[in-house]
């Protein structure tokens, strides 16, 4: 699916930002595994991982099993 947002220039973010956000935003609500995540974010899972903290998503906010699966995927 491809997305176009117009944002008022107040918000001052770019391209890159608003996907790093929905793919944060997505993998915490469970709807993504942080490999889709990154791939949505344009990073590697690594980079992506680095930066999640940046924009207040944690890592931790999937289950025990979740994460082990996408350790396991990597």
């Amino acid at each position: 699916m491809t997305l176009q947002v117009k944002l008022p220039p107040k918000f001052n973010l770019n391209q890159a930002e608003v996907k790093v956000i929905l793919a944060g935003e997505l993998y915490e609500r469970g709807a993504l595994s942080i490999g889709q995540a990154a791939e949505i974010a344009g990073l590697t899972k690594r980079a992506f991982i680095e930066i999640m903290g940046k924009y207040g998503y944690s890592l931790f906010s999937k289950s025990v099993d979740d994460l082990l699966s996408d350790i396991k995927n990597a």
